[in-house]
């Protein structure tokens, strides 16, 4: 049996997704949106949902958005291979999902940039905020954790 961490892309063949999300798996805050915005899509398919944290992601699949910077910023990537970040990926996802109000005001350009700012601050801080380890660090344990599991060269200690 495959664990979370190990399970291939999430993907909805039956319907198109409208926005790919892509979200850290690992941080806990980010998961609590992730399983609203899951609930209120109700199998629907119109988010795709992408674990950045997973060992299998991969950028190619997902508008070119490498772990990293993947890790510093929201991204998500629309059908037609564009990329959007920041404050837009929620007013978008939540605009799919019939819930566009809840952003709507983050159209003013005042209003965006203000909250784009905002976000960024967040972003900055968000793995402290939540008990986890700097980010090189984090790219370091995944990099050794991801060579092991292809290479077969694990170490017990």
């Amino acid at each position: 049996m495959l664990s979370a961490k190990t399970q291939p892309q999430e993907s909805n063949t039956a319907q198109p997704w409208q926005i790919k999300l892509l979200y850290d798996g690992e941080c806990p805050l980010c998961l609590r949106e992730v399983n609203f915005l899951r609930k209120r899509d109700a199998g629907r398919g119109i988010v795709a949902f992408v674990d950045i944290a997973d060992d299998f992601y991969n950028p190619d699949e997902n508008g070119g958005i490498d772990y990293t910077t993947a890790m510093g910023r929201i991204h998500a990537v629309l059908p037609d291979g564009s990329v959007v970040k920041n404050v837009e990926v929620f007013r978008r996802v939540y605009e799919a999902l019939g819930m566009g109000w809840v952003y709507a005001i983050t159209k003013l350009p005042v209003i965006g940039a203000i909250a784009d700012t905002l976000y960024g601050i967040w972003a900055d801080w968000r793995l402290k905020l939540t008990g986890r380890p700097d980010l090189a660090t984090i790219e370091r344990d995944r990099l050794q954790r991801i060579e092991c599991n292809t290479q077969g060269r694990c170490k017990v200690e």
